[in-house]
């Protein structure tokens, strides 16, 4: 018997969240090093970073709903 489990939203939205840090971080090291000015990194930073994750969450959840690739749930 296996499990049966179903990724809700909050699981999602956590992972992109997380995902998004490591991203925020090399970006801004990236960044820095190509500018050498504090305000444009991070302002750069902060737009990619929300576009990002709200893209990133979408695609998390449409993904949610396809079902291939996934084993049928199994009842018993």
């Amino acid at each position: 018997m296996k499990a049966q489990f179903h990724e809700g939203p909050s699981r999602s939205l956590i992972k992109a969240i997380t995902y998004r840090f490591l991203i925020i971080v090399s970006n801004g090291v990236i960044i820095f090093l190509m500018t050498h000015q504090y305000d444009l990194t991070l302002s750069v930073m902060l737009f990619s970073s929300l576009i990002s994750t709200l893209l990133y969450f979408i695609h998390e959840r449409i993904w949610n709903h396809i079902h291939w690739g996934k084993a049928k749930k199994k009842i018993s």
